[in-house]
């Protein structure tokens, strides 16, 4: 199935949903990192995130997502554009933790206590920004906590992973579900009971539920109409001009230095792993572009 996302709204107006698929996006990034089974579906989890909350931006809106904890796993940074792309990347590849029962451990994994900053460029002069405490560091309840704590919008969220033991992502996807303003207790009342009784999300992506079935599953018996189908997958933003730009803000003192200890300067970008080379004469041009004779 190719990655997508559903966006829906009730037809009374009281509450809107997205649902997503993100097996094949997941695949990629961490193929592209990397990554050992636990830090996989770590960062599965928030690029997931990641998807639902750029699916309700408007056009040429980006959020940025950091999950920053005490655990091995160190942070997991997300970005997402309104068009359906995203990426990331977690402080540490290769951490692999199990709970008890075998399962793979991402709250310890990730820590227990920490932070969850989201900051939004919606175009205006600053970005806005949140933050909240890590509540149990499996990243969706995290997610929900920011929703209703930084935002004041009542949210339940879902998402879920299927890792092989050789590391393959054969599922991952979730849900967000938002009861819109004014609240009515009714209302979430039946979403909650709906949530309880939905299947494990595992099990319905693996099975191969679409992002529409799973929407039936949790608007169950109540109107609504689907607003958009939007085509999700990874891409990064970073490109040799931005790289450029970091390195002129850097100033002439430290262009130099490059140049007389290491001969030119390599970047990678930490979102895709692409390697960018300067050159000794790269870095001169960049240098005369600090300081324009």
């Amino acid at each position: 199935m190719t990655d997508y996302m559903v966006r829906a709204i009730a037809k009374s107006g009281t509450v809107r949903a997205l649902t997503c698929v993100t097996t094949n996006t997941v695949s990629e990034v961490c193929r592209r990192h990397g990554t050992l089974p636990t830090a996989t579906a770590a960062l599965g989890r928030a690029l997931t995130a990641g998807t639902l909350m750029g699916a309700m931006l408007k056009s040429g809106q980006r959020v940025a997502m950091r999950f920053e904890g005490n655990g091995p796993l160190k942070k997991i940074v997300i970005e997402a554009d309104s068009d359906g792309s995203v990426r990331g990347y977690v402080g540490d590849t290769q951490v692999h933790m199990l709970r008890p029962d075998g399962a793979l451990d991402v709250p310890n994994a990730l820590g227990r206590a920490g932070f969850l900053t989201v900051a939004k460029d919606l175009g205006l002069k600053e970005p806005y920004r949140g933050t909240v405490q890590l509540y149990t560091s499996a990243i969706a309840e995290d997610l929900a906590l920011y929703l209703v704590e930084s935002e004041q919008i009542p949210s339940a969220v879902g998402i879920a992973e299927f890792i092989e033991q050789d590391g393959a992502v054969t599922a991952c996807g979730g849900f967000l579900i938002q009861a819109i303003p004014p609240v009515d207790p009714l209302v979430v009342e039946e979403l909650m009971d709906h949530i309880e009784k939905l299947p494990p999300l595992s099990e319905l992506l693996r099975g191969g539920n679409t992002p529409e079935e799973i929407m039936e599953m949790l608007l169950s018996g109540m109107e609504y109409d689907i607003l958009e189908k939007r085509a999700v997958g990874f891409a990064c933003s970073c490109s040799r001009e931005r790289i450029e730009r970091v390195l002129i803000s850097m100033g002439k003192k430290e262009l130099t230095a490059m140049i007389k200890e290491q001969h030119g300067a390599e970047v990678t970008c930490e979102f895709c792993g692409e390697h960018y080379h300067f050159s000794e004469t790269d870095l001169e041009r960049l240098i005369a572009e600090v300081e324009p004779s």
